[in-house]
């Protein structure tokens, strides 16, 4: 698994560096960041998930034999953390996680940087006009970029309160979600006029907490397109130049799964 993880992240960027000479990505000149939180205790998911994450120690010390040994099991549910939406979680007969391919989980990618707007109304949706105006200072958005969203909520994590904007769990919780998402209009907009690959961002959903409908959902998984939830660290991104792994776990079936992001940006 490991040399062939290794094989095909060495071919795709030797592909990168020959294809794009705006970027100028090679292996030997990224610094890779990590864009993923650790699946521990403090993991947060959505309110009414009935358990979080579990780690059980099977066997952990010194053998007999004087070797030391350790073994842990692990339950999750699928959505939470840093997690892939597979298009299969909104719309029937679309990818599952082992499904979506290689090519939908890679590639360059920009940061578009809303917190401006986001942070001082926890019910923000991301429109259209942020996008032209990031558009305006840094190019037009090319085919098949993965589009990373920073709402400056990521600064929140692990606390729920800050994060989902109320500290309850359950369904009762659900009402009083306030957290900034992406508008469907903008999520249609991206899809049709600037055809991107998929979707992250530093929130609990790409929905924004008041959604009743899920329409951002609707949209992009939809058209077959994943989607990257609770993404790490998105202010040691510059707006361009990234370059995107986003594996998940690959559980056959899957609805979504929890997610190791990483980035390469230039050195």
């Amino acid at each position: 698994m490991k040399k062939q993880f290794s094989t095909f992240l060495i071919a795709t960027l030797i592909l990168l560096s020959c294809s794009s000479k705006k970027s100028e990505l090679t292996l030997e000149n990224l610094n890779w960041i990590d864009l993923s939180y650790a699946f521990d205790s403090s993991t947060l998911y959505w309110p009414n998930n009935a358990k979080g994450f579990e780690h059980h120690t099977d066997a952990e010390g010194v053998t007999p034999l004087g070797f030391y040994y350790s073994s842990f099991s692990i339950c999750t549910p699928e959505h939470g953390g840093t997690h892939l939406d597979a298009p299969i979680h909104f719309a029937a007969n679309k990818f599952t996680v082992d499904e979506i391919p290689l090519s939908s989980l890679s590639g360059n990618a920009v940061l578009i940087d809303v917190s401006k707007n986001a942070l001082p109304n926890r019910d923000y949706q991301i429109s259209i006009e942020d996008i032209e105006n990031w558009e305006e200072k840094n190019g037009t958005i090319q085919e098949n970029t993965i589009i990373l969203f920073k709402t400056g909520y990521g600064q929140f994590y692990p606390d729920r309160a800050k994060y989902f904007g109320s500290p309850k769990t359950g369904s009762i919780a659900i009402p009083e979600l306030h957290f900034p998402g992406v508008a469907p209009e903008t999520t249609q907009w991206l899809v049709s006029k600037r055809k991107i690959k998929a979707l992250g961002i530093d929130t609990p959903s790409m929905d924004y907490g008041q959604s009743k409908d899920f329409k951002t959902h609707q949209i992009l998984l939809g058209e077959n397109k994943p989607g990257f939830e609770n993404v790490a660290h998105l202010d040691q991104l510059p707006s361009t130049g990234i370059y995107v792994m986003a594996l998940p776990m690959k559980i056959g079936k899957g609805s979504g799964a929890p997610l190791r992001i990483v980035a390469g940006i230039s050195k």
